[in-house]
């Protein structure tokens, strides 16, 4: 399924009851399931009933599902074309698919265009060739070898995110480039978590976080003490004894962290970790991780990458350029800089 390794983010709340709407309480509840987006979700909420939070839930759940199915690229499900049927037809043939997936790519294409091709769905060729050295090197760790840089370099002339022809009319998808592959990992589970916060928001919830598998997003406040969420972001040494590293405050936002310390592989004793850089074809080195903070969880996990694959000034100057939109660099010395209002975040 999509994978994309992003810091497990912890989130961090009080136990209260508090007398809602004149009449009943609201209390906190939590739902937490397993499987979707190959990852843990995690609901948490304030309603006035058990009833009322079970059933946003579930609705919350079925969502996450469809867009699950539908963004997969490993998996085929009984009548549902989704990425990986998009995939099988390369070269072959257009494909009906879902308005969701339609309006995934266009939220691709424009990703791209906005970090200058760092974020590119189309680098599916380069991206599976990585993948299936890693998972061979993680079987069988004493013969771990790294791609050769000429097959790397073979897959990446199939990567024209322009070879993706999209049919609104006809709603079709089709890869001119036969050798071509999407891999959506780098934004999916953002944009699928986004999609599905505006779904709980239009049925009711008015003061929930969710958590798909790192990528937090608040719907509105804490309605229980009228601030925003405070939400810790894991330490990134595991040998350190304080598990969260930073914690902010979220308001109506998204937080997500992409890190090069949970999904890697080891070659001679050196780690390499899965977020792939489209100018060297090999992992991004330049950092440990990278947190953002944004009003829409799509934007924020494609940014994540971005900024993984960037020098940290130019990543900075970008960043800065980006209106309600703020990061934070770890580097692997431990070194931490901030863009310009990211500190502001911080809960003291």
């Amino acid at each position: 399924m999509i994978k994309k390794a992003v810091s497990i983010i912890l989130l961090i709340f009080t136990t209260l009851v508090l007398p809602g709407c004149g009449e009943k309480e609201l209390t906190k509840y939590q739902a937490e399931f397993i499987m979707l987006f190959d990852t843990v979700t995690r609901i948490v909420g304030y309603t006035e009933t058990k009833e009322e939070f079970t059933g946003y839930s579930q609705i919350i759940r079925d969502d996450l599902k469809e867009y699950h199915q539908l963004y997969d690229i490993y998996n085929d499900y009984e009548g549902i074309n989704n990425i990986k049927t998009i995939n099988d037809n390369a070269g072959i043939k257009p494909v009906k698919v879902d308005k969701r997936i339609i309006d995934l790519l266009k939220f691709s294409k424009e990703v791209y265009e906005k970090t200058k091709g760092k974020t590119n769905i189309a680098y599916g060729a380069v991206l599976k060739i990585w993948h299936e050295y890693r998972t061979e090197g993680l079987e069988d760790p004493e013969n771990a070898s790294l791609p050769p840089l000429e097959e790397l370099e073979k897959a990446s002339q199939h990567t024209n995110i322009e070879d993706i022809i999209i049919d609104e009319v006809n709603s079709t998808v089709f890869l001119k480039d036969p050798l071509m592959s999407l891999d959506v990992g780098a934004l999916a589970k953002g944009y699928a978590t986004e999609q599905v916060s505006k779904t709980a928001r239009d049925i009711g919830l008015k003061s929930a976080l969710l958590s798909v598998g790192g990528n937090v997003r608040a719907i509105n406040n804490n309605v229980t003490t009228d601030q925003p969420w405070n939400v810790g972001i894991q330490n990134p040494d595991p040998e350190d004894e304080n598990p969260i590293f930073k914690v902010v405050k979220l308001d109506d936002g998204s937080l997500v962290t992409s890190g090069d310390y949970e999904r890697f592989y080891t070659v001679d004793g050196k780690r390499y970790n899965h977020i792939i850089d489209p100018d060297t074809l090999y992992p991004a080195e330049y950092f440990t991780a990278v947190s953002i903070i944004s009003k829409d969880s799509g934007i924020a996990d494609a940014l994540s990458t971005a900024l993984f694959c960037m020098p940290f000034e130019e990543g900075l100057e970008f960043i800065n350029s980006l209106p309600e939109t703020e990061a934070m660099w770890i580097f692997k010395d431990k070194t931490v800089r901030y863009s310009d209002n990211f500190e502001s975040f911080i809960k003291e």
